[in-house]
């Protein structure tokens, strides 16, 4: 297992995440998110370093989607990996996550 890690990558609302999203890493990636994305205007997350991933990381992302627009801010997810768009599609929640995924 990838140790996950989420990091601020420049100053204004770019983060990374990277390593193994499942129910081992998610709730500490949460406790992180809160602390990280509470003061940014936008957040824009690459997820080019995620390596393998469940349900729990899909959880993730959108609990952090949700969480964005309660707060009246806006997420971007970028480099989504393949695994997980799968299932954000075969979920139904790729709407939800604001994914252009065009046809499955």
């Amino acid at each position: 297992m990838s140790e996950a890690q989420l990091k601020p990558a420049d100053g204004a609302g770019l983060f990374c995440l990277s390593g193994d999203l499942s129910f081992d890493t998610v709730p500490g990636l949460w406790a992180q998110a809160e602390r990280l994305f509470r003061d940014a205007e936008r957040v824009e997350l690459d997820l080019g370093a995620v390596g393998r991933t469940d349900s729990a990381g899909l959880a993730l992302l959108v609990a952090l989607a949700r969480r964005a627009r309660q707060r009246g801010r806006s997420i971007r997810y970028t480099h989504f990996p393949e695994q997980l768009l799968a299932m954000a599609r075969l979920s139904g929640l790729a709407g939800l996550l604001e994914l252009d995924v065009g046809p499955a």
